[in-house]
């Protein structure tokens, strides 16, 4: 999943579990920038029991593991202190539950906002979204988001555990592209596990700075959140950190300044391919988050710096579609895939580096 996360699914972080519950881990998140969801005072006759395993019995719809990560990343304090997943949990212990957004009801409220819809039946639809648009509510989003137009679309779509109609994976706001929906509880379930076991195929096309030096490649590096900056995503080459990701990228065209790369994922981190592209030494045209808004390749003459000025105006946004997307059926077990072309602003930046190139 490419992707803005909301509470439980922003309880990602690094998979290095401490040996000892007294660690205490650095780099953790600024208290001001979190907002308090949990207080939690433990009995007097609480029996030592690792917090992980406390927290899932007393917090609605999360999983062990995402309650791992929200330890992990600084999200969990004991008695304002940052612990491991294997801290024990003692008596009168208070513990406290912080996130990057503020608390918020759950309930979505329906939309008539046109969806662009590929294919449907009566187990699913695939859409096409356009950039811009946010895939679920969440901080400084309550509206105007895909799940709000589900919502009036469709009515009883199942709800996933972060209790989402009908979603089981996302791209990122400026991201365009096709998304699965599922309009069954058999086929949420159906397809989340083939997201959950990678093999949902899924092609992205990337305009990126530069020409990678090989053709094709895979990049397999851990990403988490940035110790210095939580809103980005960072590549940790040497494991210590993150979460295992894998990414196959193919170059389609090189022209000279940029290049035309097909990303496949194998798994569906948080901006995979925008932090993987930037640790390859490629970061996407226009990405603003990861230092692609600028120019990366080429010269530093005015007319070339002007030329680029108004491709990023074409593409006022990091230059990443959703092109395929490939699963099995949940009912007919058949595996069907779908095709997009790219968006209009996409294929005018194209249109004009194909250009400039030829004549410069």
């Amino acid at each position: 999943m490419e992707e803005e996360k909301t509470p439980s699914e922003d309880w990602q972080a690094a998979d290095n579990p401490g040996n000892t519950p007294e660690n205490i881990q650095a780099d953790s998140p600024e208290d001001d920038d979190l907002f308090e969801h949990y207080r939690i005072v433990v009995d007097k006759g609480q029996e030592p029991v690792r917090i992980d395993k406390f927290l899932m019995d007393r917090v609605p719809n999360i999983t062990r593991n995402k309650t791992q990560n929200a330890i992990r990343e600084g999200f969990v304090k004991v008695n304002d202190q940052e612990v491991k997943p294997n801290y024990k949990v003692r008596p009168e212990d208070i513990i406290i539950i912080s996130l990057p957004e503020p608390p918020r009801e759950s309930e979505v409220v329906p939309e008539d906002i046109p969806i662009n819809i590929v294919y449907e039946d009566d187990d699913l639809l695939v859409v096409h979204k356009e950039a811009g648009m946010v895939v679920h509510p969440a901080y400084n989003n309550w509206t105007g988001t895909l799940v709000n137009a589900l919502a009036y679309h469709f009515k009883n779509l199942p709800e996933n555990r972060d209790g989402r109609p009908g979603l089981v994976h996302r791209i990122d706001k400026d991201t365009s592209g096709l998304l699965v929906v599922a309009k069954s509880e058999h086929a949420l379930q159906h397809l989340a596990k083939q997201f959950f076991d990678h093999t949902i195929e899924r092609t992205y096309y990337a305009l990126v700075w530069g020409e990678p030096k090989q053709e094709a490649g895979t990049i397999d590096v851990n990403l988490g959140r940035s110790l210095k900056d939580r809103r980005v995503t960072a590549a940790f080459p040497e494991g210590d950190f993150g979460r295992h990701a894998v990414t196959h990228y193919k170059v389609l065209k090189n022209l000279r300044y940029v290049s035309l790369v097909q990303c496949n994922l194998e798994t569906g981190r948080t901006h995979q391919i925008r932090a993987h592209m930037k640790h390859l030494g490629h970061p996407l045209f226009n990405d603003a988050t990861y230092g692609g808004d600028k120019i990366l390749k080429g010269t530093v003459f005015s007319k070339y710096r002007a030329f680029v000025e108004n491709c990023f105006k074409v593409m006022p946004r990091q230059a990443l579609h959703a092109k395929s997307l490939g699963f099995v059926h949940p009912t007919t077990q058949k595996f069907i895939q779908f095709d997009s072309e790219l968006p209009k602003d996409f294929q005018k930046a194209m249109e004009k580096w194909e250009h400039y190139v030829q004549h410069h």
